[in-house]
């Protein structure tokens, strides 16, 4: 496989520090880092971005995620892996990455259960993290970008 043409945020450095400071900027709105990796998981498989699952399935092992988890992630509407937390932040994910699968993208239903978990700050940052993955995904689907490469 090769990439299509160099990675557009090093072709467009302004774009890279942006999505940086985006990122970044999710830290600290109170959601704990694994969720924000398990969105980070989640979206990528949605997209099929196989760049960003080979990523953070490196960084998740490193950071002591168990494969069982890893693997269970795809049907954790069926696994008892996940807390309430994380399968509310999992069912946002879905929801918003799938915009245009739904007449109702996101449910009523979805945004209560997430707001039961998360206060403001908390929702917002899990909105800025799904938003942001997805353009990450976007980016490395369309251009191809090569798992392991960077560029």
């Amino acid at each position: 496989m090769q990439s299509r043409m160099k990675h557009p945020v090093f072709i467009v450095p302004e774009a890279f520090q942006a999505l940086q400071a985006l990122g970044t900027a999710t830290e600290h709105g109170g959601v704990p880092k694994s969720t924000r990796e398990l969105i980070h998981f989640r979206a990528s498989q949605i997209n099929s971005c196989s760049a960003c699952l080979d990523m953070h399935a490196k960084m998740m092992r490193k950071s002591g995620e168990t494969g069982e988890r890893l693997f269970a992630l795809s049907a954790w509407r069926e696994s008892p892996l996940f807390t309430a937390a994380e399968r509310a932040a999992l069912a946002l994910t879905e929801s918003v990455t799938r915009l245009s699968d739904k007449d109702d993208a996101v449910p009523d239903a979805v945004w209560e259960e997430a707001a039961r978990h998360y206060d403001e700050v908390g929702l917002a940052s899990l909105l800025l993290t799904i938003s942001t993955i997805n353009v990450w995904n976007r980016l490395n689907v369309a251009t191809r970008q090569v798992p392991g490469q960077a560029g």
